[in-house]
């Protein structure tokens, strides 16, 4: 028997290379598939799921703006590369018969809707996927602060941030054999100690709203669901 989800409403947040599979940039499309297929089983299970996902494995503001570029066209740049990843996702989610939705804070109506706040809670209401692309709309911005700024505004119960690891560890794994792995954090923690989970507006801002961080890993396969059932291995960040 399937057990109940622990969260009601969640929001999604993946980086762009997580999409990128075993690649170097782009999309991969099996990964893509395998995704949305997880977040089709969340909904399955009796989840609301909305999402954000970077541009990252497209194009990256920071490191075009490090190279010389100005760092609000970069910035507008690596928007733009959001809203290809979540055009992706919504062809791979409507392939598995998941009704979604991308609204842009970027207008751009000839390939998906405005950012309507409104809106967007009705079409969760309506049981469809909404994808949130083109991060705030403003530069400076992450689209881990995106995230944690929609978690908000939908009214979410957790914001699910898919890494590479299954948790926060006190240092780099891969780097760092011995790193300490952390079950529960509170939010001053991972600020104070500047753990590298997601940048200190996004955490200060779930914090604000009280909205508690889950980080699992998203490569490992059907870990999302498991999560969501408080089985999956994670590490959660609240107060």
């Amino acid at each position: 028997m399937t057990s109940a989800p622990i969260y009601r409403r969640v929001l999604l947040k993946i980086s762009g290379e997580a999409l990128m599979g075993s690649g170097s940039y782009g999309l991969d499309l099996a990964t893509v598939d395998r995704i949305a297929g997880e977040i089709k089983a969340a909904i399955q299970i009796g989840t609301e799921v909305c999402a954000v996902i970077g541009g990252g494995n497209i194009f990256r503001g920071l490191q075009a703006a490090a190279s010389g570029m100005e760092r609000a066209s970069a910035d507008y740049m690596g928007m733009l590369a959001t809203v290809m990843n979540a055009l992706a996702m919504q062809n791979a989610l409507e392939r598995t018969g998941v009704p979604t939705r991308v609204l842009s804070a970027i207008p751009m109506t000839t390939v998906c809707e405005p950012y309507i706040r409104r809106r967007a809670i009705r079409h969760m209401e309506k049981g469809r996927v909404v994808i949130f692309a083109a991060g705030t709309g403003n530069p400076f911005f992450t689209t881990d602060t995106a995230a944690a700024l929609r978690a908000a505004e939908m009214g979410v119960n957790a914001l699910m941030k898919g890494t590479q690891v299954d948790g926060v560890y006190s240092a780099d794994p891969k780097k760092n054999p011995k790193a300490e792995r952390f079950e529960k954090l509170g939010y001053m923690d991972v600020l104070s100690r500047d753990l590298k989970v997601m940048d200190a507006s996004a955490v200060s801002l779930a914090r604000e709203s009280g909205i508690p961080i889950v980080v699992f890993n998203i490569h490992e396969k059907m870990n999302f669901v498991r999560v969501l059932q408080g089985q999956g291995l994670s590490t959660v960040i609240s107060n």
